[in-house]
């Protein structure tokens, strides 16, 4: 059993690094993957509407694509930059799509996954964000707002995101929210919790419990790999300690 997750490319132009380097990773998984789980931001802004508008995004809708028709499972979990994925995912990929974190089981683990922007129970007015974006008004928005008006409004919020990504990181301890909240989950029966969201990459492991977070594709290019019940963190194309490669 083989499985990949990735989160936080935020993917914008298909010139950009990262966004070429991930079509590029993607290409290498096809056919040797069973599930991809994607836990949110892929995209730096995406909502799903009927057909796909942002035209910038096909060449890796069609890596996913190409993915899903060799046997590999879709399973996307929303951040907060990607949310109401629409039938792409749902219909041509056959995606199972999260709107928030969810437990599956992975060779009899209890495996708990989530993009991680809810572990913060006292960012309050991100959680109000959260909620309002994620809401069945926003969907049904898409029909009636056209896409380039959404990603006008989307830029503005992007730009102000990232402003306050790091006021946040000076204010809040990131690892040590993420490790309180895993350590709940824990307590509650999971054996593996694993995050995006922080894009601050790294695995603990102790006791038979592993919490991995993924880091970012943006400057990390890290990812988790799940390789017959073993769980590591892994970093696409780079050598180095901590890490393996791809």
């Amino acid at each position: 059993m083989r499985a990949i997750f990735i989160a936080d490319a935020h993917l914008r132009h298909e010139g950009d690094e990262n966004y070429r380097l991930l079509v590029e990773f993607l290409t290498e998984l096809r056919g040797t993957v069973d599930t991809l789980f994607i836990l949110g931001d892929l995209f730096e802004f995406w909502i799903g509407y009927e057909t796909v508008p942002f035209t910038h995004y096909l060449p890796i809708l069609k890596k996913l694509q190409e993915l899903a028709e060799n046997g590999t499972e879709i399973v996307y979990l929303e951040g907060n930059h990607d949310f109401h994925m629409g039938p792409f995912f749902t219909k041509t990929l056959g995606a199972r799509v999260h709107p928030g974190p969810a437990l599956v089981t992975i060779e009899g683990k209890q495996v708990y996954l989530c993009h991680g922007d809810e572990v913060n129970s006292r960012d309050y007015s991100y959680r109000l964000l959260r909620f309002i974006l994620h809401s069945s008004l926003v969907r049904a928005a898409t029909r009636v707002v056209p896409p380039s008006v959404a990603s006008r409004i989307a830029e503005r919020m992007s730009r102000g995101s990232r402003k306050n990504h790091g006021r946040r990181q000076h204010r809040w301890d990131y690892p040590a929210l993420l490790r309180e909240f895993a350590a709940r989950r824990f307590r509650e029966g999971c054996d593996v919790v694993v995050s995006g969201h922080f894009h601050i990459p790294f695995l603990d492991e102790a006791d038979g419990k592993v919490l991995l977070s993924l880091g970012d594709w943006l400057t990390h290019y890290t990812y988790g790999e799940w390789r017959d019940g073993v769980v590591s963190l892994r970093r696409y194309r780079y050598r180095g300690p901590g890490t393996g490669d791809q």
